[in-house]
């Protein structure tokens, strides 16, 4: 493979951070090459989650066709649908090497059950199925689509992703969970990045490990009678706090346009926030 080799003294980026504190990479456009990470990962299977309960069935044929356009093109993908309503899951052609697995799941009373419970249903099918089918696990929201590339430059043994509407405050505006009681919580002085729980992952022994932490977490809060002010969000900054993750994506991976525009630092759109009204696909 023929390739312009790098400059220390000249950095792909200057307007953006692109390392941690940490040394992890923060992945922007501009800062990787798509065609050394695909040689890279050529013979790797990647799973993509996504949960379909009730009226948000009707974000998947959008969601499943956007990404045979644009997520891991040219790799073995399994989409792992989970829903409550397995027969109207669209029949969306796909590309070689990739097929939609249909999970069923029950259903909950409040969409803030679908996020709390989503952490517990993962977990448990990494530790059963995932790992014997699988190397990577990104973890995604369906009401989304994916509007440019989305590929090998994410894959890591854990990544997060900047939550779209944080990449430019400092910690005391994120919106981490304060109270003390919560297993969730992280003090005033403390805090990296706020992360989206609309896309993150990694490897499947770590998406597993992060995951069962989070429920178990979840599960001695509501055993006090204490649910984190964004649920499963809340209890994925706590771990990715004190878990380091190994690559943090830019807001390129999870952008809302209609909210936010198109300020002149986002080179792409990659996966995208699609409008709706959120009162009444939430309701039964």
């Amino acid at each position: 493979m023929i390739y312009p080799t790098a400059h220390p003294l000249k950095p792909a980026r200057t307007d953006v951070l692109v390392t941690t504190s940490w040394l992890a990479p923060i992945v922007w456009e501009g800062t990787f090459d798509p065609d050394i990470l695909d040689a890279q990962f050529r013979n790797t299977t990647i799973g993509l989650t996504v949960f379909a309960i009730k009226k948000y069935v009707v974000f998947l044929k959008l969601f499943l066709e956007t990404a045979e356009q644009f997520f891991m093109v040219g790799h073995q993908v399994n989409y792992y649908v989970f829903t409550n309503r397995p027969a109207d899951v669209p029949d969306v052609p796909l590309g070689r090497g990739r097929r939609v697995v249909v999970l069923q799941v029950r259903s909950y009373r409040r969409w803030q059950d679908v996020s709390l419970r989503r952490m517990e249903v993962i977990s448990s099918f990494a530790e059963r199925r995932f790992l014997q089918e699988v190397d990577y696990l990104v973890c995604a929201d369906v009401d989304m689509k994916f509007s440019d590339r989305v590929g090998a430059e994410v894959l890591s043994p854990l990544f997060g992703t900047l939550h779209p509407g944080f990449y430019t405050a400092g910690r005391q505006a994120f919106t981490y969970e304060r109270r003390s009681a919560s297993q969730a919580y992280i003090p005033p002085d403390e805090g990296d990045f706020y992360y989206t729980g609309s896309f993150f992952g990694g490897s499947v022994s770590e998406v597993h490990r992060l995951t069962k932490a989070c429920h178990q977490a979840m599960m001695v809060d509501l055993a006090h009678g204490i649910e984190a002010v964004w649920q499963d969000e809340s209890h994925l900054n706590r771990y990715l706090l004190y878990h380091k993750p190994a690559k943090v994506l830019s807001p390129e991976y999870m952008w809302d346009e209609h909210m936010l525009g198109r300020p002149p630092v986002l080179r792409k759109m990659r996966y995208m926030a699609v409008p709706k009204n959120h009162q009444a696909i939430r309701n039964p």
